[in-house]
């Protein structure tokens, strides 16, 4: 079965190869960002190998393209960039996972393209240049942002996936007539593709060939409150509230993790300062991922010397992998966490099942768990949050939001239970129609 999947298997069955099969499984997972597969005979566990290949680095550098190839391809992208008035740049997941993001943003920089990111792109992109337009998602785009881009007389998407939850239920508009795409396995420019093109090598050069573009400028995002929001007298704290507040409150290398539902929907409302690193689990809509996932990347970040690690989860989620807390208390981790209490899964209530019990969870003593997986007294820090006012006030104090807290935080934050964020609202609507034509 893993040979299926994989796209290097090595049988360690003599301990002579042993080394080398084991770095190209490496070299091979690191450069396609793809399963590989070992296979450790228990005979073979004690053997002696080798270790003179530890004193040489990997060659990690993507092989390049074939020269005549490449030239042509680039070639036909500045063709169809120079011709047009009104491009925009789309920038999705595999510019992330492909490692794209340092000739993507040559890209931006140099062009001066309006530039907007999908749902599964959000963080792949510095958002505090000036020609950073939203998030793209069909229907559930930032304000403006649908308009620019679907008006676009040519849209260059990088490392595009075309997912349920990243399209908002498949409601893209954008032609392919109009699309040039770029991937790491080819460049697919309108209906024409170009198979064993990297696109690394080919926005590179895009860019070093670059002249002087004619373009029409894009939406310019913010953190600003909706006036709404700022004119209601009620106190509750609602999502079209806390997202663009949560942006006003966020720094310079932050590490953001949003479980599936209105956490990651209300980030896309959200605009980041430079250099946060955006963690969600868009493609497979995978509930509880996210606790686990903060984790692991409260670890890495520890290690990185990177301050602060945040995970906005949901009540029903974190009920889910809620003893991953107790791993974060075990290795000395210090992350922030806002579980959203709203009485349940919100997002499957928008889908299906409005007030029925299976989307209900028991209430639990959330600020109590800590102490309960064997946190000591003045390890953790608790806090419940109902009120605008007392996000506020607890985004002001400077013991929490330091990122020199040697403390694990934890947040109640209460929401009403049938609030949710524009765009989560849109794409369980259309996720309902596809359910109910089954």
């Amino acid at each position: 079965m893993s040979s299926q999947i994989s796209c290097a298997v090595s049988m360690l069955n003599d301990p002579h190869e042993a080394a080398v099969l084991i770095d190209n499984a490496i070299r091979e997972c690191y450069l396609k960002s793809r399963p590989v597969y070992i296979s450790l005979p228990t005979d073979m566990v004690q053997k002696k190998v080798d270790g003179d290949r530890l004193n040489k680095p990997l060659d990690l550098s993507f092989p390049p393209n074939e020269p005549e190839k490449e030239d042509y391809v680039v070639e036909v992208v500045l063709k169809y960039l120079h011709a047009a008035r009104n491009p925009v740049i789309l920038v999705d997941a595999c510019a992330i996972r492909h490692r794209a993001l340092e000739e993507t943003h040559a890209l931006i920089e140099k062009s001066g393209i309006p530039t907007f990111v999908t749902p599964m792109g959000k963080g792949a992109v510095n958002e505090t240049l000036s020609n950073y337009g939203g998030v793209y998602a069909g229907d559930g785009s930032n304000a403006g942002v649908r308009e620019r881009v679907e008006s676009a007389d040519l849209v260059l998407s990088i490392g595009a996936i075309k997912s349920d939850f990243n399209t908002a239920g498949f409601t893209y508009r954008i032609s392919q007539l109009n699309t040039i795409d770029f991937h790491s396995y080819a460049v697919k420019v309108r209906y024409s593709e170009y198979p064993g093109v990297r696109m690394n090598g080919v926005l590179k050069k895009v860019v070093q060939k670059l002249g002087q573009l004619n373009i029409e400028s894009g939406p310019k995002p913010n953190n600003e409150i909706p006036e709404a929001e700022l004119t209601s007298p009620e106190p509750t704290i609602t999502q079209a509230w806390f997202w663009p507040c949560l942006g006003q409150w966020l720094q310079k290398d932050d590490i953001v993790i949003t479980e599936t539902g209105t956490a990651n929907f209300g980030t896309w409302e959200t605009r980041f300062p430079a250099d946060v690193t955006a963690i969600s689990q868009v493609l497979w809509g995978s509930i509880g991922y996210a606790t686990g996932s903060c984790q692991g990347a409260a670890l890495a970040a520890k290690e990185k010397g990177i301050k602060r690690t945040i995970l906005f989860t949901g009540d029903g989620s974190f009920q889910l992998t809620a003893q991953e807390v107790s791993t974060m208390i075990r290795n000395k981790l210090n992350p922030i966490i806002f579980v959203i209490c709203n009485d349940g899964y919100t997002i499957e209530r928008y889908i299906h099942g409005w007030q029925d019990s299976y989307n209900d969870v028991q209430q639990w003593d959330y600020k109590a768990l800590p102490f309960a997986f064997g946190a000591k007294k003045g390890e953790v820090l608790t806090y419940r949050v109902s009120t605008k006012k007392e996000v506020e006030e607890l985004f002001l104090d400077k013991e929490f939001s330091s990122g020199e807290t040697q403390k694990l935080r934890f947040v109640e934050l209460v929401i009403p239970w049938d609030d949710a964020p524009k765009a989560l609202k849109s794409t369980a609507e259309s996720a309902a129609k596809r359910n109910a034509k089954v």
